[in-house]
């Protein structure tokens, strides 16, 4: 079983995890770290993927996303367009695939496993929709993903709404889907849920589902 380094992070900066990842990707491709998950939220970003009309997909005007200080960022990994802000739990997991898990479809199905089965923990039935990546509760996506794999070294993840603010996704058409919503765990569940809380459950079905040994790493950004 190969271990797993956690770091819960708290609140930061979108530049800061880029670099962050950027980073530990070099030190994993090196096997100068372990496999590493990184948790954490960011402040109110708009993410646009490698899809050429992401861009496209953004509704607001410049002038209405500054004056709710939402930044706008153009980043590597795969997707479309997504919100990200206070109260959604991020998870950037940096993994070696090699030499058994060499298959971007099965892994993309493993992160949403792990956020489905979190969802269960809370008594919610979440599960796939065809063609369509993420987890979803009827036709409200709760969970999103956008991945970056690099020599099999992964990179960027999971975005899974805790007691976000999905009036935020609004500004955009998320992930380019315009037939669908967007919900969250405190919404479906009608209560406030705490952070670390939700951090736990990811942790542990993320350990599971990729086989991993966990150790916590509490040192910051």
């Amino acid at each position: 079983m190969k271990p797993l380094t956690v770091r819960r992070l708290g609140v930061v900066a979108y530049a800061d995890g880029l670099e962050l990842q950027r980073l530990l990707v070099e030190e994993r491709k090196a096997d100068r770290v372990p496999d590493t998950l990184l948790l954490l939220q960011h402040p109110h970003v708009l993410t646009v993927g490698v899809k050429q009309d992401g861009r496209q997909h953004i509704l607001a005007t410049p002038d209405r996303l500054s004056s709710l200080g939402v930044d706008v960022v153009e980043t590597g990994r795969g997707g479309d367009v997504t919100y990200h802000g206070p109260g959604q739990l991020v998870g950037y997991p940096i993994l070696d695939l090699n030499p058994d898990r060499r298959d971007v479809h099965k892994y993309v199905r493993d992160l949403e496993e792990v956020m489905i089965r979190v969802c269960a923990d809370y008594g919610l039935a979440a599960g796939r929709i065809k063609d369509l990546s993420g987890a979803w509760i009827e036709d409200e996506k709760i969970g999103a993903i956008g991945v970056r794999i690099s020599r099999w070294i992964t990179s960027h993840g999971f975005a899974f709404n805790v007691t976000t603010d999905v009036n935020f996704f609004n500004l955009i058409v998320p992930c380019g889907i315009a037939d669908r919503g967007v919900t969250s765990l405190s919404a479906r569940l009608g209560r406030a849920v705490a952070m670390a809380e939700v951090e736990d459950r990811i942790v542990a079905h993320l350990s599971s589902v990729f086989d991993r040994s966990v150790s916590q790493d509490r040192s910051a950004v």
